[in-house]
């Protein structure tokens, strides 16, 4: 009978000590479990002083994880002590056991944990779903109460720090995200993205050589306040990004020399082939209306001759009607040519000229046009796909591509000149020559790209942390990561994602 005791002990309670089991009763619905502690004593929560004095003892119930499917009810004998010293406020207390209890808790501890670990992994309402399913009853409230009941995790001194935003309400306000990117583990979050709030942060971590970050001014005045003898390191993804954006800025100014690649507007498009009506009708053989309207005239005419010929039915149709369009199509046809097939963004532009008529025009215009036969060789590559020609590696594009992109930039030398700076602006970064930077400054302003002397302005202001990012090995893609999962924790918490909660999931995420 003793060693069954001890095998029930170490099944049921296999990391507590102390705890001896006194019957145990299964029945199809739960497991009923009474135990007892078999410490000789309590230690006083008030002094700390040993007591071995009994004063009386009572029966708890608390809930513990489910066993088989079952729910566990446990029957826990606890005994109230006295407190042999005089001085101390209590005069008698509760014993706890270890790992088991805590005071007030209606739960075990392995129980909390579990319902722990479930909000941090789904949150509130779909925790407790889950926990249903498992056969524990809890609301969301309760499961939301015990993350963030949860201790901080202690997080070792960094010396490779990663900073970035993250949105609370996106376009309103925005907090601060901070990473150790050599562990990759998350360290804080600040409730908003002032240069201040960094500043602070790091103050208090004098050991941080490293900060990663893209180029915010307020990310580069903190670090700079706070870390005066840290190196900054400006994102390599941010740097090619605001490349790309200038790029595409450029190809859009030079528009007008993306017309080469289309064929000559005096030479017209050949006229798709007619089907001609024997009958010498307008509407031709092959069309739906006229066909439907041929047929119900045959089927009309046998039971009443009321109609001579089926051309009768045509009149009143919207052939030859004039609409309030016709005196924009000229504009709508000259964008079209400049590559502009967006119909909202053309019908935007003629409102202010005097158009009165409805979006859905304009829509159907554009639509015919983009499925007329010459309308994929009468239109020129928007200036987006120029950019991305000269934005992927010489050998990536197709051929097709390639010489579309030859042609431009033979009739275009300010778009070659662009091709040039992007191209070696990616050698650098991809054979981390950053020391090359300040020579590709002072050539990106010798030439005539607006769009890229704007860039070049903002990285000259920058200079020091982009050339560490196009040099050192770290970069902010971790910081990015976590972004991402901020995103989709605060989805899962449905509006209740206060800033200490999210806190809590994000710094305990394992």
């Amino acid at each position: 009978m003793e060693e069954m005791v001890l095998r029930l002990e170490e099944l049921l309670f296999p990391s507590i000590a102390d705890v001896t089991v006194l019957s145990v009763a299964v029945n199809d619905e739960a497991v009923h479990i009474e135990a007892r502690s078999t410490m000789p004593g309590a230690i006083c929560p008030g002094c700390g002083i040993w007591s071995r004095r009994i004063h009386s003892s009572y029966l708890r119930f608390p809930t513990d994880v489910p066993s088989g499917g079952r729910r566990v009810a446990l029957c826990l004998r606890v005994r109230r002590f006295l407190c042999t010293v005089f001085s101390c406020g209590r005069r008698t207390f509760a014993e706890q056991l270890p790992g088991l209890t805590r005071r007030y808790g209606r739960r075990t501890e392995r129980l909390r944990t579990t319902l722990a670990a479930v909000g941090l992994a789904l949150a509130g309402r779909a925790g407790a779903r889950l926990a249903r399913v498992f056969g524990v009853s809890v609301s969301r409230s309760t499961v939301l109460r015990l993350v963030e009941a949860l201790p901080d995790p202690g997080v070792p001194a960094p010396r490779v720090v990663g900073v970035d935003e993250y949105a609370t309400r996106k376009g309103r306000h925005y907090g601060t995200v901070l990473v150790d990117v050599e562990s990759r583990r998350p360290l804080d979050l600040l409730p908003d993205r002032e240069a201040s709030s960094l500043a602070a942060w790091l103050a208090k971590r004098p050991g941080v050589e490293v900060v990663c970050r893209d180029r915010a001014p307020f990310f580069a005045e903190g670090a700079t306040a706070g870390a005066p003898q840290a190196v900054q390191v400006a994102d390599r993804w941010h740097l090619w990004h605001n490349l790309s954006e200038a790029a595409e800025r450029c190809v859009a100014d030079h528009r007008g020399c993306l017309q080469v690649l289309a064929p000559d507007p005096a030479q017209p498009a050949p006229e798709p082939e007619k089907f001609e009506d024997p009958s010498g009708s307008p509407w031709p053989w092959g069309h739906r209306f006229a066909d439907r309207t041929r047929v119900n005239h045959a089927t009309v005419h046998e039971l009443l001759a009321a109609v001579a010929t089926p051309e009768d039915l045509f009149q009143g149709q919207w052939q030859g009607r004039p609409s309030k369009l016709d005196a924009f199509k000229p504009y709508l046809d000259d964008r079209w040519n400049q590559g502009c097939t967006n119909a909202w963004r053309v019908w935007e532009e003629i409102v202010p000229l005097g158009y009165q008529g409805s979006y859905q025009r304009v829509r159907a215009y554009v639509r015919e046009k983009r499925l007329s036969p010459g309308s994929v060789t009468a239109r020129p590559p928007s200036p987006r796909a120029v950019a991305g020609w000269i934005l992927r590696r010489p050998e990536t594009p197709t051929e097709s591509e390639h010489l579309w992109l030859k042609a431009v930039l033979v009739h275009c030398p300010e778009l070659d000149a662009l091709t040039g700076h992007v191209r070696s602006f990616g050698q650098m970064l991809t054979e981390r020559q950053g020391e090359r930077l300040p020579q590709w400054l002072d050539a990106v302003r010798r030439d005539n790209l607006p769009g890229l002397h704007t860039l070049a302005a903002g990285i000259d202001r920058d200079r020091d942390a982009v050339i560490a990012g196009l040099i050192l090995p770290w970069s902010s893609r971790v910081v990015e990561g976590h972004v991402n999962r901020i995103k989709m924790l605060k989805r899962q918490m449905f509006g209740r994602a206060v800033f200490h909660l999210l806190c809590k999931r994000v710094l305990l995420y394992s």
